[in-house]
């Protein structure tokens, strides 16, 4: 094992990792285990009682983050004639058709989520091998295949999020960045549990949340307490 630095030892030293915490503790105490100089990226670890390798058990969904990721998001939209125009008045990053699919199947891949319009699933369908082991294959489900262009890329630009279980049943996600203060990231985090619990396949029996973890990116983990959480968000 390489040796830890100094700063991510005394980060580690603030967290009791016997213990489970709140999720407003945890998020107060995240934010003092940053490791690097850098603002963060707050994530969270999710694991699940289901076993995805079953489809009916399967959990994906997205949830709108009530005060986004910190990150700027790249937008790629697969769009023609009048729907092109609107992607690019709504803010898109990159918008095109074929000419986007080739540059795709060339290995480019500078973009964080991918739009399309019905009629382009037929550009869009053969790069399924390239953007789907990536999460960013357009799915009617999550509203990435749509006609209403700017309302889905004024959402995915404020902080709409898309997750879905991998093989261990667990679910990454991210919350906000290090310098969010505890509220909006508690206020985040409140969102995200909420959507899983509605997304709880009828599947899944005993304990729907098994564990949870909130880190940031260089810093250790804190366990948070499943049944706090239950009790706090379950509906």
């Amino acid at each position: 094992m390489g040796k830890q630095g100094k700063r991510f030892s005394g980060a580690r030293e603030k967290v009791d990792r016997d213990r489970l915490y709140s999720v407003q503790e945890a998020l107060e105490l995240v934010r003092e285990t940053q490791a690097a100089k850098f603002d963060e990226t707050v994530d969270i670890a999710v694991r699940l009682g289901v076993n995805p390798k079953y489809s009916d058990q399967m959990v994906r969904g997205a949830v709108a983050l009530p005060h986004g990721t910190g990150k700027s998001v790249r937008v790629l939209v697969f769009a023609k004639g009048e729907k092109d125009k609107e992607a690019r008045d709504a803010g898109a990053d990159f918008v095109g058709a074929e000419d986007l699919a080739a540059k795709i199947k060339e290995g480019w891949l500078d973009f964080d989520r991918v739009i399309a319009t019905p009629d382009m699933m037929g550009v869009v369908g053969p790069l399924g091998k390239i953007l789907g082991p990536r999460g960013l294959m357009p799915n009617p489900k999550l509203g990435t295949v749509t006609f209403d262009l700017a309302r889905t890329i004024q959402e995915v630009k404020a902080g709409k999020i898309e997750f879905r279980t991998e093989k261990a049943g667990i679910v990454h996600a991210v919350i906000g960045k290090a310098s969010f203060d505890a509220q909006k990231l508690y206020e985040n985090a409140a969102a995200l549990f909420e959507v899983l619990y509605k997304l709880k396949p009828a599947a899944s029996k005993g304990q729907y949340l098994r564990a949870v973890v909130i880190s940031t990116t260089m810093g250790p983990g804190i366990k948070l307490d499943p049944v706090d959480i239950a009790n706090t968000f379950a509906r």
